[in-house]
């Protein structure tokens, strides 16, 4: 490297078509020897049995399965437990065998199969197996987006137990008068703002923790989008909202977490939008149809369901399915970036920005 910028003349360039990643299915099989390998492998000095599960397309740096999300299974034998780790990018978990206690920040969480919890960027995580069998948990982080910006963070403790330190709560500055206080934002004209370099330091913040969405209190609501009548033209899912995120809609600031509930025989309106999805399918069967090509699924299969900007939709086998979906949606508004188109034939919408698109559910409630 010569140290000189590379000028590139970009004189009357048009725009191209993004390129998209082929979709791919990781399948039951393949992710139940992961667990049985690991599980067999011997235990690492911090007690993390893990395996990233990267798209064939992927480069360095930012290994994921989408390029800004990674999807790691996470092993522990009865009676084993991490070290502390914490990292500036922010997950979300599925546990898909077994049960355990998850120490995330302030919040401890007993969980069982299939329950979902997010943890913050920065809070300190430790996962205990007190149980009998084996636990085996499914990840999600914007990992990738980080590494590729150079700017991924992590560390951990010394060794299993050396943790009380990593819990004890933030110096916070004592109440009263902050720096920012005495630095005011300066309006302009036009609606424009001054703001001093206080602000920047010292932003105003959300409070975010830790949240559980138990499967025994998320299974019951999901009939009330599982019945919903033929015709609907919206999709049968809760998103697991996490408040802090805001008008991003997300479980994470980058990502959001659904649940989907579907009664067989469903074909989805084929649809895109620039955030990129992956779905865990953990009950029944179905087919997908992305870019145009048709892949078959079932229950314990993990797909790439929807590269940013590809076409595609899902349809239902007979007996429905159930599948947990991660998408960077919120990153997306975060970044004025989310452009969707709900059929083929509806324009173009920057989500977050325009009023987006509407479903007719109200039409159905009252037929």
């Amino acid at each position: 490297m010569d140290g000189r910028a590379k000028l590139i003349d970009v004189t009357g360039e048009k725009p191209e078509a993004p390129e998209t990643w082929p979709s791919i299915v990781i399948t039951r099989e393949e992710i139940e020897s992961e667990i049985e390998r690991l599980a067999d492998e011997a235990r690492p000095e911090n007690g993390v049995r893990s395996v990233n599960l990267v798209h064939p397309l992927a480069t360095t740096p930012g290994l994921g399965l989408t390029p800004g999300i990674d999807a790691r299974i996470e092993v522990l034998k009865p009676g084993e437990s991490t070290v502390v780790r914490r990292s500036n990018s922010a997950s979300v978990t599925m546990n898909i065998r077994g049960s355990g206690r998850a120490r995330i920040g302030g919040k401890t969480i007993d969980f069982v199969e299939r329950d979902v919890w997010n943890a913050p960027s920065m809070h300190p995580v430790l996962y205990t197996n007190a149980g009998s069998e084996l636990q085996a948990r499914l990840t999600f982080s914007n990992r990738p987006m980080l590494e590729k910006l150079m700017v991924f963070y992590a560390e951990q403790a010394d060794a299993i137990g050396d943790e009380e330190s990593w819990f004890q709560p933030l110096d916070e500055i004592a109440a009263g008068p902050r720096a920012k206080d005495s630095a005011p934002i300066v309006p302009i004209e036009d609606g424009a703002f001054l703001m001093p370099y206080e602000h920047l330091v010292d932003p105003d913040t959300v409070t975010n923790e830790a949240l559980l969405w138990p499967w025994r209190t998320v299974e019951p609501k999901l009939a009330n989008v599982r019945m919903i009548g033929d015709g609907y033209t919206g999709r049968r899912l809760y998103i697991l909202y996490n408040p802090a995120t805001e008008r991003r809609n997300g479980t994470t600031h980058s990502f959001f977490a659904s649940i989907a509930s579907y009664p067989g025989g469903i074909v989805d309106r084929p649809h895109r939008h620039s955030s990129a999805a992956i779905n865990y399918w953990f009950g029944g069967s179905g087919r997908s149809t992305v870019s145009g090509e048709k892949l078959e699924w079932k229950a314990g299969d993990l797909m790439l369901s929807a590269p940013g900007w590809a076409i595609h939709n899902h349809a239902s086998g007979p007996d429905g399915f159930y599948s947990l979906t991660i998408q960077d949606h919120p990153l997306m508004i975060a970044q004025e970036s989310l452009i969707w188109q709900e059929t083929m034939k509806d324009p173009i919408k920057n989500l977050g920005t325009q009023i987006g698109f509407q479903t007719n559910i109200a039409e159905l409630a009252h037929s």
